[in-house]
């Protein structure tokens, strides 16, 4: 594994995010789709959350102690009881990149002698690696993006006041 690679991947996320939100407004950032999917405010509360309560703090456990309990998350239920929706995008931005780069000093002292097979069995019944959780991690981010440009897509459409996007093509899952 690469793990060099991948660490970079998380590095190089860090002047992605507020890129991709330069121009978001706070209403644009609140606004949620008809469909009832996250806004991106939630999306960005999640990226902060899943930094340092999943990925990392899971990683670290899973590659120190694999034997050691994981703490509990549930994503869907902290946008709600968090009230993601209601903070300030660029906090939360800062927040974000705060811990990613504690991520990423983190993540640069594993030398090439970790255990990237430490496993660990879900309750899934599914196992997983530790390498399986920095592919994971790294992935993650790619995800959102894709979400965050889905929410911007969708204003777009939003916004045309009775025009049409069609012209740019249709969205596709």
């Amino acid at each position: 594994m690469n793990h060099k690679a991948l660490i970079v991947r998380l590095e190089s996320f860090v002047p992605v995010l507020p890129a991709l939100l330069s121009k978001v407004t706070p209403e644009d950032a609140a606004w949620k789709p008809p469909s009832g999917a996250w806004s991106i405010l939630e999306i960005v509360n999640h990226l902060v959350d899943e930094e340092v309560e999943d990925f990392r703090q899971r990683l670290r456990l899973l590659i120190e102690d694999p034997s050691a309990p994981w703490p509990p998350t549930d994503p869907e239920a902290w946008a709600s009881k968090r009230k993601y929706n209601t903070r300030d995008l660029w906090e939360s931005v800062g927040r974000f990149i705060v811990e990613r780069k504690r991520s990423v000093e983190w993540l640069a002292t594993l030398g090439d002698g970790t255990n990237w097979n430490a496993t660990r069995a879900l309750p899934s019944g599914r196992t997983i690696r530790a390498g399986d959780l920095l592919c994971s991690w790294a992935a993650h981010d790619a995800l959102h993006v894709r979400q965050i440009a889905k929410r911007q897509y969708e204003m777009s459409l939003r916004d045309s006041a009775g025009f049409s996007g069609e012209y740019a093509g249709e969205w596709k899952a």
